[in-house]
């Protein structure tokens, strides 16, 4: 069996908890994630599910460092990275990239869209030939090149997510975490995205954690899942086995909260006409 790309054994975060936080000194601690164990595949799709507030997205920023963790270990592709120093830390940055949730946020409002895409390349020594870099992290996301010139306010909200994604895979990363990047979107272009992002781990060979808490996106998309929550994981398995034999009473539950179409059989006797709006 091919070595993982993540191991994460017994991880635990802990932040200052702000609603306790006294009048002079330090917020207490309080503990988020409460001893993780999993793997996630190479160039495999993974999905983090959970209602709010279960640690979802603590999980995928520990992952990529933006967060420290307290106790337990990450191994990215066999190396211990839980506590590493930023300066051992900053060669990795480009194997660890992540495509934020509203990108109307994560988008400088100053910056052309080639500026936006070109940054995390200049970084990274890769400063050569910009302009033809840039022009093929668009087409790879389904853009002209002609947007190269735009600015975020001029775009659509799906277009801010291609560039968004195409800004994460200009470096041709290892690791790629999405964290509820077609919330915010309109269901048809939720789909296109999907698509887009699937497409491009087939052909890039990423290995992906695709957070959300929408399960229906979550079986789309993904190959496994991690359901959490408060913290802890509540029960993990490949999509189709756990779909269609979970495990857990919780894990039956946002099942069954799917929101499924339920079609009137009467309304197909009825005249076109009489369907009209008037």
């Amino acid at each position: 069996m091919a070595e993982p790309l993540f191991s994460v054994r017994g991880l635990k975060v802990a932040l200052p908890d702000m609603t306790r936080k006294p009048l002079i000194g330090r917020a207490p601690l309080a503990e988020i994630l409460k001893g993780l164990d999993f793997d996630l595949p190479r160039g495999s799709v993974t999905g983090i599910v959970g209602e709010s507030g279960s640690g979802k997205s603590t999980l995928g920023r520990a992952l990529v460092r933006l967060l420290e963790p307290s106790a337990g270990s990450v191994s990215f592709g066999g190396r211990d990275i839980t506590h590493l120093p930023e300066a051992e830390l900053r060669p990795l940055r480009r194997d660890l990239q992540m495509i934020f949730q509203d990108p109307m946020s994560s988008l400088n409002p100053r910056r052309t869209i080639a500026s936006i895409i070109a940054a995390p390349l200049k970084q990274n020594g890769l400063g050569d030939n910009l302009k033809a870099r840039v022009a093929e992290a668009l087409q790879r996301v389904g853009l002209p090149q002609s947007f190269a010139s735009r600015y975020r306010h001029e775009l659509s909200g799906g277009q801010r997510q291609r560039v968004g994604i195409a800004r994460a895979l200009a470096l041709s990363p290892k690791f790629v975490l999405a964290d509820e990047i077609v919330s915010g979107l309109d269901v048809s272009t939720q789909a296109q995205i999907l698509t887009l992002l699937e497409k491009l781990a087939a052909e890039m060979g990423l290995t992906v954690a695709f957070i959300s808490h929408d399960l229906s996106v979550i079986r789309r998309l993904c190959k496994q899942v991690i359901v959490m929550r408060e913290g802890v994981i509540v029960e993990a398995n490949a999509t189709d086995a756990l779909f269609d034999n979970p495990g857990q009473s919780y894990t039956r539950d946002l099942i069954a909260a799917i929101p499924l179409p339920e079609i009137d059989a009467g309304w197909l006797d009825i005249p076109a006409a009489a369907k009209a709006p008037p």
